[in-house]
């Protein structure tokens, strides 16, 4: 056996010391080390050992038996929960801004339409701390990205489906995607400075803590003053408290080999239990609050709250608590890794319900594409149904975006099933519009034509020819369809312009011949006197031709305006009363009194009178050769029954009618002759 001395002691913890150091820099960053398993826990041990053990050889054998132990704790099923918090710390540590992060929900922004997520990135790029909105707002710009391409595609689709000219190029532009590029540049710039300084900051950071590692190495000293050197350790861990972020990959290890070398400098003071022995029994207690509250945690029905508190009391186990005793160690770890685990469980099936969630978006969006797919089949005939059937589209679009996420592993095929049902639908609708395009340029060339007639009527001082001709080609405007959208205006202007350029000149006309009008007016109102107190001699032809006579002086006067054209309604009363007191045949009567008539409404210019005169004439003509029809089948079932003889007086009277029918027959044509040789003049 070997006699326990102080240097004896000193020298086994010496080798024990630098075997364990040497192991600790050739192992990888492992992430649970973090949490005090390797790298905090080993040095208790190691401690214990150099007090407890003289033997050396059992040092490397109970050396050996620790790593193993490492081993079985990396293969730990609380791994994984402890993964994903150290990871997190590990993050955050590098940038303290990244905590924030979790005051702002992280929305489904696939929900979002265009106008909502620029108002939203608006909102974040003005927050100060960028990197607290970083995830934020690249969830932003993939849910903006997607849904611009998306109409980008359809927009381009139709202009190829719409443009005759190929050398015409694609452009397209949306105001919003401006302002969208306008913000998210705000952001990357305030990024980039965040960025610049943040790894100054890391590597300066990082070079202090390993400078400060490597002076804690050198206190172990035998030979310096206990004093100075704890006052040297106390100023070593202030500088450590003070040294600010290091990179994410270096935390891991960084932070073991300062809690090895510190554990290492806690053996070095190991004459000193009852100093150590109250550290280690605050530090228990400590770690037993932390235990306490994750319990509460444990029930919380905010697991994500409970989740974020986790991780900070993990780094709190972690950077701000020692060392607690050997007898205490495994058990206490053991405690906080299971309710670790717990939390990790609930936050899983929180995920596992979300992905349930995700699961049913899914469903409801392939019912989305399956119902754009059957619109995409559906064949209408008409521009208004086919905006009912874009209508339709654009509402099922909107679902689909506000359907929200679908499981990950999906999300493409099912953005790509989308886009092709959209497209299908587009291409079929544009190629209904695509013959609607043919006739839209053949009443394109028929009211080209119609401008070109109307510009070269437009100067006309033929009033009377001209005047019919403008309103015939302004019906015949209104009677073609549609006209492609770029030219639909500019034509419209061109004829519209002609049109009035011609019909104001006509205004200026009729106001010039408006005073001869009313003088005409004057004229005939005051010749009324002189026809009423006219007296017939009883000479047939003298009167005659004296009414005949009275009449062409009537029509010498010209035309009254409009609105005293009653004038001539007086003037037929009285010829009527004249034709009366004539020994005329009806016929002879009443063809003077419809010339009359006719020479009034063709003086007017009035051609639609004109021709709904021709037209009456024509169904009286109709109706009294059908009258005529009637009254001789009849008159050939009187003849032909036994008791013709006595029913010839039946007969009679039917001849006569026949006989007034026939003779006002032979009027209405003379009449309609007369209208037909007037067109013709």
């Amino acid at each position: 056996m070997y006699l326990e001395t102080p240097l004896l002691s000193f020298a086994l913890f010496k080798i024990k010391t630098l075997y364990i150091l040497k192991m600790l820099e050739e192992k990888n960053d492992n992430l649970h080390d973090a949490d005090g398993k390797s790298g905090i826990e080993i040095n208790d041990a190691a401690t214990n050992d150099a007090i407890e053990i003289s033997d050396p050889e059992t040092l490397v054998e109970n050396s050996t038996s620790e790593t193993q132990n490492n081993d079985d704790t990396t293969e730990n099923a609380h791994q994984e929960a402890l993964d994903v918090i150290t990871n997190s710390n590990a993050a955050e540590s590098e940038d303290e801004t990244l905590k924030e992060r979790h005051d702002i929900p992280m929305q489904d922004y696939n929900t979002f339409s265009l106008d909502a997520l620029v108002d939203e990135l608006k909102k974040l790029v003005n927050t100060d701390k960028v990197m607290s909105v970083k995830d934020h707002i690249e969830e932003i710009k993939k849910a903006f990205l997607l849904q611009y391409h998306h109409l980008l595609e359809e927009k381009k689709e139709e202009f190829l489906a719409s443009n005759t000219d190929p050398n015409e190029e694609f452009e397209y532009h949306l105001p919003l995607k401006s302002k969208f590029d306008e913000y998210y540049n705000v952001f990357r710039d305030k990024r980039n400075v965040h960025f610049k300084h943040l790894q100054t900051n890391l590597k300066t950071n990082l070079e202090t803590r390993l400078a400060i590692v490597e002076e804690l190495k050198e206190l172990i000293n035998p030979q310096e003053n206990i004093k100075d050197t704890l006052k040297h350790f106390n100023e070593l861990r202030e500088r450590w408290k003070n040294a600010g972020a290091i990179p994410k990959d270096k935390y891991n290890h960084v932070w073991n080999n300062y809690h090895f070398h510190v554990e290492n400098f806690y053996d070095y003071l190991h004459l000193d239990r009852e100093a150590r022995d109250l550290d280690f029994k605050h530090n228990l207690e400590l770690k037993q609050k932390i235990i306490a509250r994750v319990e509460e945690l444990v029930n919380d029905t905010d697991v994500n709250k409970s989740f974020r508190e986790l991780q900070d009391l993990h780094r709190i186990w972690k950077e701000d608590i020692g060392p607690v005793s050997k007898e205490h160690r495994d058990e206490i770890w053991n405690q906080f890794s299971e309710l670790t685990k717990k939390i990790h469980d609930k936050r899983e099936v929180l995920f596992e319900n979300q992905r349930a969630n995700e699961q049913q978006n899914l469903e409801i969006k392939k019912e989305i594409i399956s119902k754009i797919e059957v619109l995409g089949t559906e064949k209408v005939n008409s521009h208004s149904q086919w905006l009912v059937q874009i209508q339709k589209v654009e509402e099922l679009r909107n679902e689909f975006f506000a359907a929200g996420k679908v499981p990950s592993e999906v999300n493409e095929e099912t953005w790509a099933a989308f886009k092709t049902a959209v497209r299908n639908f587009n291409a079929f609708k544009n190629s209904f519009y695509k013959d609607i395009k043919k006739d839209q340029n053949d009443n394109l060339n028929k009211k080209l034509a119609l401008v070109a007639k109307a510009k070269e009527l437009q100067e006309s001082t033929d009033f009377q020819a001209t005047t019919p001709v403008m309103k015939q080609i302004q019906e015949e405007w209104k009677q073609i369809g549609h006209v492609p959208k770029k030219y639909s205006d500019k034509i419209w202007k061109e004829f519209k312009d002609a049109c009035n350029h011609y019909f104001d000149k006509l205004k200026e006309h009729k106001s010039e011949e408006n005073s001869e009008e009313v003088a005409a007016f004057d004229n005939k109102k005051a010749y009324l006197e002189v026809l009423r107190a006219f007296q017939l001699t009883g000479d047939h032809k003298t009167d005659l031709d004296g009414i005949k006579a009275h009449i062409e002086t009537w029509k010498g006067f010209g035309k009254v305006p409009f609105s005293r054209r009653h004038i001539e309604g007086k003037f037929n009363k009285i010829l009527d009363a004249l034709f009366e007191k004539l020994s005329l045949s009806k016929k002879e009567s009443e063809m003077m009194r419809f010339a009359n008539r006719i020479d009034s409404l063709s003086d007017s210019n009035d051609t639609r009178k004109l021709d709904n005169e021709k037209i009456f004439i024509m169904r009286k003509i109709e109706e009294v050769q059908n009258e005529i029809f009637q009254l001789e089948n009849n008159i050939q079932f009187f003849t032909n029954t036994k008791n013709a003889k006595k029913e010839n007086s039946i007969v009679t009277e039917v001849r006569k009618n026949i006989a007034i029918h026939k003779e006002s027959l032979e009027v209405w044509k003379d009449k309609l002759k007369q209208l037909r040789n007037l067109g013709q003049e």
